[in-house]
This record gives structure tokens, sequence and C-alpha cells, in this order.
């Protein structure tokens, strides 16, 4: 399970996640093995297909994160507990660590986190955002590839 910081406003018109044409999330996504095709913005409901689900941390749409406040954020703890509970992913990969920060009022760093809901892992990774332009594609895809080998045999077959 995916779980990004919140729709910004490309996503929100083109009703899909992840559509901003610089936003790199699906090209390290297939890049890092989890799907056997670029997929499009548009394709996102072929995810389950592969084992793969989507989510926000916060539902509001903004121009970007930092325009999100603290209470953007205030039921999205219970919301991926209540995930962990009723779907039991592997894991839960929070897609920039703002999602992570949001959610649980801590400071993550990049990589498996200590805490957990019940026996799902939490796994930050760097955000896909062209506003995250400081971490470069090698670095994103580094750590994809490292929640991919987390997976390993339990990962979804692209």
């Amino acid at each position: 399970m995916f779980c990004g910081i919140n729709p910004g406003r490309v996503s929100a018109a083109a009703g899909a996640p992840f559509a901003n044409p610089r936003n790199d999330f699906w090209r390290v996504l297939h890049a890092a093995g989890f799907t056997p095709r670029l997929l499009d913005p548009r394709d996102f409901r072929e995810l389950p297909a592969f084992g793969i689900g989507l989510t926000n941390a916060a539902r509001r749409t903004t121009r970007g994160s930092g325009d999100l406040r603290g209470a953007d954020f205030a039921d999205s703890r219970e919301r991926l507990e209540a995930i962990a509970h009723e779907l039991r992913p592997e894991v839960i990969a929070f897609v920039g660590k703002a999602a992570y920060r949001g959610s649980f009022r801590e400071r993550p760093e990049h990589g498996l986190q200590q805490r957990r809901l019940g026996k799902t892992a939490l796994f930050v990774l760097p955000s896909t955002s062209p506003a995250n332009a400081a971490v470069p594609w090698d670095e994103r895809l580094r750590w994809f590839r490292a929640l991919r080998d987390l997976l390993g045999d339990r990962a979804p077959d692209p």
C-alpha cells in the first residue's frame, strides 16, 4: 500500500493519483519492479491486479504539501490503522516524509520504521513530487528498490 501526502491540483483535475507529468511515481514504480510496464496515472485502477493499493495521508487538495495544516491529517492515523487491520498489507509505504510526519507527528528517516500498525510494517520513501527535486532520480529509485527488496518473495508479481 502506497500512501501519498495529499492530492495535488493536477491529480485532482485529472481524477488520477500522481498525475503531474513531472512526478516520478509511475516511472520509479515500474523501474523498481513493482509493475510490468510503465503505467499512466489513468491506469491506477490496474494496481490491485499487481497487489498494490493507494491512499493519501491527507484528503484536501492543495497546490503543494506545504499548504497543508495539522488539521488536514487529523484522521489519517486512524484511517491507516483501519487499512492495516482490514486489508493487512505487508507494508504501508509513505511517498514522502510529510505523509508519515503528518500521520504520526514524528520526523522519520527514509526506510523501514520501528513503528508498526499491527503486523503491517511502515516504510518511508522520498517524495516523487517535482517539488522534491533536491532528491535525484537515482536516490528515489534506490529507496523504491529497497522497499521491493524488503518485500522479497512477498512482493507482488508485476
